[in-house]
């Protein structure tokens, strides 16, 4: 079995893209267009879903490479990639054996994928690889709750809700991943966020970051 069929999850894939549409309502529209603003050049998206960021690229970006594991929100980000206003390629792959040559873009977007990858700091090692020298990682995520008892309430709830939501972690300190793998941030911002009516408020962190130079 190949690596990527092992990261299918079509259940939760399907109820994801009713989870997210609803997110955007929300007030995630606000958060991906941050996201992505004044990128340019050459970019792989990981984890691009269903591709729910391509209408926000501004046009100085030359090229989007977006890698998406699932089959399921893959059909999708093929259909929101034919209307997006700048090129986007949409590939089969999994965050941490990405098809793309070393050294060899500008730019890197990940939203709300480092809470589900098997292991972000083999992750996070291979978006540096395919990063040329001082190029930008931009991530939005939610993250580890500063509150020890909200904490604690996710550290217990983890092993359930990873099984459940597609291998998610809500209980990962995503910023120390992104510098312990050699990133520098130079930008993040924390906030709560409620994705759906009757989920309550969770940190999230959106930001920019750059490989060594």
């Amino acid at each position: 079995m190949s690596e990527v069929r092992k990261l299918q999850h079509p259940r939760f894939a399907r109820a994801y893209l009713r989870i997210a549409e609803q997110a955007q309502q929300r007030g995630a529209i606000g958060h991906r267009q941050r996201l992505v603003a004044g990128m340019s050049g050459r970019v792989v998206e990981i984890g691009a879903g269903q591709g729910l960021n391509f209408a926000y690229y501004p046009t100085s970006v030359s090229q989007v490479i977006a890698v998406e594991p699932d089959d399921t929100l893959r059909v999708h980000a093929e259909r929101a990639a034919a209307h997006a206003s700048i090129p986007v390629t949409v590939l089969a792959g999994q965050a941490d054996q990405l098809p793309v040559d070393t050294d060899s873009c500008d730019g890197a977007v990940m939203s709300l994928v480092l809470c589900s990858v098997p292991d972000q700091r083999s992750a996070l090692l291979e978006v540096n690889r395919i990063l040329r020298p001082g190029g930008e990682l931009r991530f939005y995520e939610h993250v580890r709750s500063e509150s020890a008892w909200f904490a604690r309430l996710e550290d217990v709830a983890t092993p359930l809700w990873s099984r459940l939501a597609g291998g998610c972690r809500p209980n990962r300190d995503t910023r120390a991943a992104i510098e312990q793998a050699g990133f520098v941030i130079d930008d993040v911002e924390r906030f709560g966020f409620s994705p759906q009516r009757l989920l309550p408020r969770s940190a999230h962190i959106l930001g920019r970051a750059h490989t060594a130079t």
